[in-house]
């Protein structure tokens, strides 16, 4: 699919992620924040998530995901939400084992999804985020998140943090 800053995470990347990944993604909810393809959500469910729900604004993308979902026969594990992650992350109320964040690039979509995520409780207490933006984005990292891993390329700076609550 050729769409305007779709910019899907390499197989490399996906591998390392999932690497790291390895014994956190049974079980878990997931939020695929920028869905796109839906590579990282359906990455999930194929190592056993309990369940994704797949955010994306462009028409045609959340077209080809609601297809993907219909064709997987993963109606039961996978939601589709056509929208603005701001604004479902603002009126939702469900929360989160795992986040994906992988906006389309210069369009400092993080700067306004990190923060919704900390202040509407949308992460359950060590919840792991994956974020990849462009390299030298200034993201607002919340002091409660921890940085794990982190890897970068030429282009591509990509990192995992677990949300720790506050007391």
């Amino acid at each position: 699919m050729d769409l305007d800053g779709l910019r899907p995470t390499t197989d490399r990347t996906k591998e390392t992620l999932f690497n790291w990944l390895t014994a956190h993604v049974a079980d878990s909810r997931c939020l695929d924040a920028f869905a796109g393809t839906g590579g990282l959500g359906f990455e999930a469910l194929s190592r056993h998530a309990a369940s994704v729900t797949f955010v994306e604004q462009d028409r045609q993308a959340a077209l080809l995901l609601d297809k993907n979902i219909q064709t997987l026969g993963a109606q039961n594990q996978a939601r589709l939400i056509k929208g603005n992650v701001q604004a479902y992350l603002a009126k939702s109320d469900e929360s989160f084992d795992l986040v994906f964040l992988d906006p389309p690039f210069h369009k400092s979509l993080l700067d306004e999804v990190i923060p919704l995520l900390s202040v509407n409780q949308r992460l359950n207490n060590g919840a792991l985020i994956y974020v990849e933006a462009e390299v030298g984005a200034n993201l607002p990292i919340p002091a409660n998140w921890q940085l794990l891993k982190h890897k970068q390329t030429k282009q591509v700076s990509y990192q995992l943090f677990e949300y720790l609550e506050t007391a």
